[in-house]
């Protein structure tokens, strides 16, 4: 696999294999493509009681949406769940990994604490595990260009069709 260039990524998205609704071109940079971060986040709910980790637990039943229409005051060690503002569609030979952007990573904000990983094929939002590892609370806004997708070509082609291939919010 090989990492795509901006060239080449104009070139997917002018041919219309690559999609990103909405889009504008200077989201593409040397090596990667800036996506922003949508209007609601999900908050995990206070509980007294540990939450269990098993194949049948659900998220939705631990967390709440809020909506972003005023900044979210993240506080350090807390994570939400936020969802980028762009729809991505990639074709059956692209796949991605999201990554923070170093603006707001030197100031403590991890934007994916894991499962980083975009599948090819992919035609939804992607969930961004976002989470303050600084020691001061940070406001967090939405239509912020929040991180990158670094695009990368397959060896053969796959859509994925996993638990969150419609997922459209969070």
């Amino acid at each position: 696999m090989a990492v795509l260039t901006r060239e080449v990524i104009l070139q997917e998205i002018d041919a219309d294999r690559l999609v990103i609704t909405p889009f504008e071109r200077d989201q593409v940079g040397v090596a990667s493509i800036d996506l922003t971060l949508g209007d609601e986040i999900r908050v995990i709910q206070p509980s007294r009681r540990a939450i269990e980790i098993r194949e049948e637990t659900d998220y939705r039943d631990h967390t709440r949406v809020s909506s972003l229409n005023d900044p979210y005051l993240l506080r350090p060690g807390v994570t939400i769940h936020g969802i980028t503002r762009e729809k991505l569609c990639l074709p059956p030979n692209l796949c991605g990994f999201l990554e923070g952007r170093s603006r707001y990573a030197r100031l403590g904000l991890m934007i994916h604490v894991t499962s980083a990983f975009v599948q090819p094929g992919v035609e939804n939002r992607q969930v961004l595990e976002m989470s303050n590892v600084s020691s001061q609370p940070l406001l967090i806004h939405a239509g912020v260009r929040i991180c990158q997708l670094v695009l990368m070509r397959t060896e053969g082609e796959a859509v994925y069709d996993g638990r969150f291939v419609a997922q459209d919010s969070i």
